[in-house]
């Protein structure tokens, strides 16, 4: 069974910068649809930023230009960095996998919590 477990994450100044990433325990070659998503205290899960195998890639419009998602199917990660970091931003984040654009995937991270605060 695939476990996705998350690193990086902390507390972060706003403007600041901030990478999570994720690694699998088996290979997401044959995965095609990976996320971040991030739920905020008291808000629904929201998706952040996906990659398909084919390398197309979408983000939600609060974070467009400011964070990247990258995927490396030979390290079997997939990467969240984050520039021009708001307080808003804050949350926990979550890798996801086997997903499409209509929802999210059975497979999660446990989480990583990204605090901006100054």
């Amino acid at each position: 069974q695939v476990r996705l477990v998350e690193s990086g994450g902390g507390l972060v100044q706003p403007g600041g910068s901030l990478s999570v990433s994720c690694v699998s325990s088996h290979s997401i070659n044959g995965i095609n649809y990976v996320a971040w998503y991030r739920q905020a205290p008291g808000k629904q899960r929201e998706l952040v930023a996906s990659v398909e195998r084919v390398g197309n890639i979408e983000y939600a419009d609060s974070v467009k230009g400011r964070f990247t998602i990258s995927r490396d199917n030979a390290r079997r990660t997939v990467d969240l960095q984050m520039n021009d970091l708001k307080p808003e931003d804050t949350a926990v984040y979550y890798c996801n996998a086997g997903g499409s654009h209509m929802a999210p995937g059975p497979i999660w991270g446990q989480g990583i919590q990204v605090t901006v605060s100054s």
